[in-house]
């Protein structure tokens, strides 16, 4: 990558061998690279590294969680990470337990199937950037529409006049990895494109006028 920041990506491997050199391929790649053996420490670290994208297996035995349950918490709880799979079973079935769904908009990658290490960095870039906002819903309660902090921190960037660059620049992140995580902020809080409003004014708007929670 050259495009003078790091984006932040956590991998949740079990096979030791496959994590270090995930780590090594991504971290030569100009990714900021946080690596776990399991879904426990996985969710544990999204908290405090707070990733741009995942990339995760599926399978972590038969004892604990999947990385459909990652998945699946990643998209309930923090929306606007990037998620990939990285797996040897060519369909999730094989490796799911119980038959468990994938979340919309997941990068599916087969490493068998994986032609060379730049695909794996177009995932990931990917995963970032094109999000699908159709399946965000505002999630309402007490008559207030719940947003995450970070999408929080987005609103607050926004009422005191960031562009989407100058976001970019403050969280260290790409310019359409901004801009995703502002559509999406949008689309969390109900706010659809309409060429007659202005989505910014709209959402700064109902942030002050305590219309918006961070839960």
């Amino acid at each position: 990558m050259s495009t003078g920041f790091k984006a932040r990506v956590l991998v949740a491997e079990d096979e030791e061998f496959t994590l270090n050199l995930l780590r090594e391929v991504l971290t030569s790649a100009d990714f900021q690279v946080e690596a776990v053996t399991n879904v426990a420490d996985a969710i544990a670290k999204i908290g405090s590294f707070d990733p741009h994208a995942v990339i995760t297996d599926l399978n972590f035995g038969i004892t604990g969680p999947s990385g459909a349950d990652l998945l699946n918490y990643i998209e309930k709880e923090h929306p606007w990470v990037g998620k990939v799979v990285l797996t040897s079973h060519a369909s999730p079935a094989l490796a799911v337990p119980n038959g468990m769904a994938l979340p919309a908009g997941v990068t599916y990658l087969v490493k068998s199937a994986l032609g060379s290490i730049s695909d794996l960095v177009t995932a990931v870039e990917n995963s970032i950037s094109n999000l699908a906002f159709e399946s965000v819903k505002p999630v309402v309660e007490n008559d207030r529409i719940l947003i995450s902090a970070t999408q929080g921190e987005i609103l607050l960037m926004l009422s005191e006049g960031y562009t989407n660059s100058a976001i970019a620049k403050k969280r260290g992140t790409s310019l359409r990895a901004a801009e995703t995580l502002v559509q999406r902020t949008f689309a969390s809080m109900g706010i659809k494109n309409d060429e007659d409003f202005n989505p910014r004014v709209l959402a700064v708007r109902m942030w002050q006028q305590g219309k918006v929670v961070i839960k």
